[in-house]
């Protein structure tokens, strides 16, 4: 036990500390780059929540994790290499509970095997953002409303080889921020838009110095679909279309202790807002602009297909000026590169009951600036399992902060095989 104890410890000094050191950026530095900061936002940011505690736990990385009831929203694909036949799992998170107390998401999933290599899953995911008081110009209540959005979806995925499987799933989203309210501006309503996901998993068991290990590598295409408006004249929003890719180990230390290692990168795959030419701004045809935010400088048109956003999202962005005397010399590819997350996370087994898990999730401070580690603990009966996890943010007073996580899963397989127990 000592010796695991000392493997553990090694671990995080090799994979994290080194990187705890870039992890932070002060005021100062942040105002100095504030030419820099450009976010990329989207509609229904809730489908990109990690909503699980298994995940949680490890820094939102899931994507290459060992199968489990979840991976519906992590990698539908991984689903075939489930050892039972069928299970659900459902999860509760609070969200952004440092801002107000009425915020949270609720998530539920479930998989079934039908032979051949063959699953159907599904999941509900419902994200509820408290009540909401509408008032006009000079703070008279006109209305009353409690937005929500929820995306419901069905995934098919099957072995694609031995040790390779593939999925598909299809996603319906609706996102009701108004409740129809249109004030003095446009009518409004409920936001849709139909999405789906494509996914691959390779799991190869290995044996290494006479012990169990696998090797896991998944990808994760995820809300490839039509864009989303909550007007009928207004500009369309893409969703949240992400790829992530990722690859974990996991090592049977000794008859009762595994250990498993994963490391994850994501990036969004919608276009780059580019940097516009100002009013009175001469450009570069030589006319000179009449009106701010209509022609581009830097970067390319955002106004394009979900399709061609997706393609264009790997070399659209305005770039980088390295000399800020010299603001057309930019790197392209220095900001794509800013606009990768990536996470590390560590999962400990006893006894196959008990867990323990940590992780760090990291985003640019110019992407947004997300940058929090995240502990949490599982625990598995024959019947259910039990996991909660914890984040903890890099910066103090930050939305994120004491965010929780709480899941609970059934394994009816494991019920089935109680009973015939019984029954003898």
């Amino acid at each position: 036990m000592r010796r695991f104890v000392l493997k553990l410890i090694s671990f995080w000094v090799v994979i994290i500390l080194p990187f705890v050191g870039f992890s932070q950026i002060s005021t100062q530095e942040l105002n100095g780059r504030a030419g820099d900061v450009n976010t990329i936002t989207t509609a229904v940011p809730f489908l990109t929540i990690a909503s699980d505690s298994r995940a949680g736990a490890m820094g939102d990385a899931g994507v290459s994790t060992t199968p489990d009831l979840n991976s519906q929203h992590h990698n539908p694909s991984k689903y075939a290499f489930m050892k039972n036949d069928f299970g659900i799992a459902i999860s509760y998170t609070p969200w952004l509970r440092q801002l107000v107390n009425d915020i949270n998401l609720a998530y539920i999933s479930g998989y079934k095997k039908i032979g051949g290599g063959q699953t159907l899953s599904s999941s509900l995911r419902y994200f509820s953002l408290g009540d909401i008081t509408f008032t006009d110009q000079i703070g008279n209540v006109t209305g009353q409303h409690r937005p929500n959005e929820f995306a419901i979806d069905f995934g098919y995925s099957r072995l694609l080889a031995k040790n390779v499987s593939g999925s598909i799933a299809l996603r319906y989203i609706n996102s009701n921020l108004t409740g129809g309210y249109s004030g003095t501006g446009p009518q409004t309503k409920a936001g849709q838009a139909y999405a789906s996901d494509v996914s691959f998993f390779y799991l190869k068991p290995m044996e290494v110095q006479k012990k169990k290990a696998e090797l896991g590598v998944g990808l994760n295409i995820s809300n490839i679909g039509s864009k989303l408006s909550y007007t009928d004249n207004a500009d369309k929003d893409f969703l949240p279309c992400m790829m992530k890719l990722g690859t974990s180990y996991k090592m049977e230390l000794d008859e009762y202790n595994s250990l498993l290692g994963v490391i994850e990168l994501s990036k969004l795959l919608v276009p780059t807002p580019p940097i516009y030419y100002s009013q009175g701004e001469a450009m570069a045809g030589g006319d000179t602009a009449d009106v701010s935010g209509k022609y581009i400088k830097y970067g390319k048109d955002p106004l394009v297909s979900p399709a061609t956003g997706i393609f264009h999202s790997f070399w659209d962005a305005p770039g980088v000026a390295a000399d800020p005397l010299n603001p057309d010399d930019r790197s392209v590819g220095k900001e794509e590169w800013r606009e990768i997350n990536w996470s590390v996370g560590l999962e400990y087994w006893y006894a196959k009951q008990f867990a323990l898990r940590a992780g760090y999730f990291h985003e640019d401070a110019t992407k947004g600036n997300r940058k929090f580690f995240t502990v949490g603990l599982g625990l598995k009966l024959k019947v259910f399992a039990l996991d909660f996890s914890y984040l903890i943010p890099i910066h103090q007073k930050n939305p994120l902060e004491n965010t929780l996580r709480f899941t609970l899963s059934f394994d009816f397989e494991g019920i089935k095989g109680k009973e015939a127990a019984g029954t003898k």
